[in-house]
């Protein structure tokens, strides 16, 4: 199932590369547009031994990164490109001995979006699109840690449209598209801990996106949402979930609602309000949700007035 979904992937992406070098001998001359934004943010609190009363000190930090490409690469074909990076890691004390214990994971993320879309000036533009989705690092096991686990991958076609507009403002986007997830875990092997088993399961659906920005990295302000909905029609661990409490669960829409809000306060500071929210049956039957408040230092670049 997995050789099919790729190999389809790879002759709908194939198609669209072909179509941007047939079209690149008139392409304009433009050059990439960049932009990021980046800045950690660090609170701390310490006791020494003797100190009596229940409290435990503690080192939270949190580092981000929102960083934008786009380049208009022929006279028709345009392509957009957004990856969003968080870390963050809470350092406390023991609350008796005061000795300070192993860090837990306050934040971890890491999204890739890669857009290319057709613009003819219709009402709609087909685009092909790639999306990325892991963390860091996985402590899930509590016996291994592993990087770059799970991974979600996305491959969509379908239909875009930009909503409204405003260049350097803000921007309004929306995207409807049919294609292929696949989820890689790779996780410990019941018979041996020490060992590590991978998982691939592959869904079929359709994918819609709602994208809005305010501001860009050279302003004071700057606000950027992302919802994403995914419904699958298929599953290839169909077979295996026959007769389970869980079988249906694939069928429900998974849900990522995913929002940056930053203030620049001068130069150097920066307030960054992030939260989100998640809907995926097959992992928990409730929403969950995620919210942080970071000040901190920050930097910005743009090679665009």
């Amino acid at each position: 199932m997995l050789m099919k979904i790729s190999s389809l992937t790879a002759v709908i992406f194939t198609f669209a590369a072909g179509a941007v070098a047939a079209d690149s001998t008139d392409a304009p001359a433009n050059p990439w547009k960049l932009q990021f934004q980046t800045g950690i943010g660090i609170t701390q609190s310490s006791y020494s031994n003797s100190w009596t009363g229940g409290e435990a000190g503690s080192v939270i930090w949190m580092s981000n990164f929102l960083g934008e490409a786009e380049k208009k690469i022929s006279q028709r074909w345009l392509t957009t490109n957004q990856l969003k990076l968080e870390f963050g890691q809470t350092h406390s004390q023991d609350e008796t001995f005061k000795k300070w214990k192993s860090p837990s994971k306050s934040a971890d993320k890491i999204r890739f979006d890669g857009l290319l879309r057709y613009t003819m000036g219709w009402a709609v533009d087909p685009y092909g699109a790639v999306i990325f989705e892991s963390q860091f690092l996985d402590v899930s096991s509590g016996v291994n840690t592993r990087y770059l686990n799970p991974i979600d991958l996305t491959e969509t076609v379908g239909i875009a449209r930009t909503i409204v507009k405003s260049v350097d403002v803000y921007e309004l986007t929306t995207r409807l598209g049919v294609g292929f997830r696949q989820s890689i875990i790779r996780s410990d092997d019941p018979a041996d801990s020490s060992k590590t088993v991978s998982t691939t399961v592959s869904n079929s659906g359709v994918e819609w996106v709602m994208d809005y920005k305010l501001g860009t990295a050279k302003t004071t302000t700057g606000f950027d949402s992302k919802l994403t909905v995914f419904k699958a029609f298929t599953n290839s661990k169909v077979d295996e979930l026959k007769g389970l409490p869980n079988e249906n669960y694939w069928q429900a829409a998974d849900l990522n609602w995913d929002n940056i809000l930053r203030v620049n306060l001068n130069a150097v500071l920066q307030i960054n309000l992030t939260w989100q929210l998640l809907y995926d049956k097959e992992i928990s039957l409730s929403g969950r949700f995620k919210e942080t408040l970071t000040l901190g230092a920050s930097y910005k670049f743009a090679n665009f007035e």
